[in-house]
């Protein structure tokens, strides 16, 4: 449930229009490291992620993404605004306009349109959390390259302040990981000990890896006493070793 604020949450207010300048902006809109993709990365990933803190966290920054969408879609919209079909052609934004006129569309930078395939949801917390810190530093490259191409103070200031959350989501991003992994590495310990009462096996190690790893990646794999994933005949084999000698 969200509760909707009709307020930007950084100001966005843009005097000169600059189509150029709307062009290359609008891949933070609809492009492979845009805001539009984040804000569905963090909202699909929250749902498997077995700590109640990391997934309100994956839904807070998702929400946030939202609103930098939001943003993004009022600096393209006021820096082309009242352009003349002179302006638009000069600045080769009639490529856009064409189509869209001077509505807001997804697509990156060079026209390629918005993809789900470019953000992942797996399921498995490392993973996912190791894809979210990337996909910040990619934003956070996207908008230190906006910021090299643009020069009205109006733009700049917005921009940067997305720079700025990129680098906090990043940070926040890296503290859940770490905690997730804590975590891991104590499931891991557990299970290891309970471990070493049974039957010694070489695959015993794998199993507390992976039952330590994921409460649902245990699901794929079945664990006789000796504690051998799957493989009966492997353990099997073990025992009837120890029978011989």
């Amino acid at each position: 449930m969200w509760s909707y604020d009709k307020l930007l949450e950084f100001p966005v207010n843009i005097k000169r229009p600059n189509a150029k300048a709307a062009q290359v902006i609008l891949s933070q809109y609809g492009g492979p490291d845009g805001e539009l993709g984040a804000s569905l990365r963090y909202l699909s990933q929250k749902f498997a992620m077995p700590n109640r803190r990391v997934a309100g966290l994956l839904n807070d920054i998702g929400t946030e993404e939202l609103a930098h969408l939001e943003m993004i879609g009022a600096i393209v919209h006021q820096l082309t605004r009242n352009l003349s079909i002179e302006e638009i052609k000069k600045s080769g934004f009639d490529v856009y306009f064409v189509d869209h006129t001077t509505g807001i569309w997804p697509q990156a930078a060079g026209g390629m349109p918005f993809s789900a395939a470019t953000f992942q949801s797996t399921g498995d917390p490392i993973t996912d959390l190791t894809e979210d810190m990337a996909a910040e530093q990619k934003a956070r490259t996207t908008y230190d390259n906006i910021l090299r191409l643009v020069d009205d103070p109006d733009v700049i200031t917005p921009i940067r302040f997305l720079r700025e959350r990129e680098i906090v989501h990043y940070q926040r991003f890296g503290e859940a990981k770490r905690t997730r992994w804590r975590v891991t590495k104590r499931a891991a310990e557990q299970n290891s000990r309970k471990s070493s009462k049974m039957v010694a096996c070489g695959c015993l190690t794998l199993k507390s890896m992976v039952m330590g790893a994921h409460p649902l990646t245990a699901s794929f794999f079945r664990f006789p006493q000796c504690g051998h994933p799957s493989s009966e005949r492997s353990c099997h084999s073990v025992r009837q070793s120890k029978g011989r000698a």
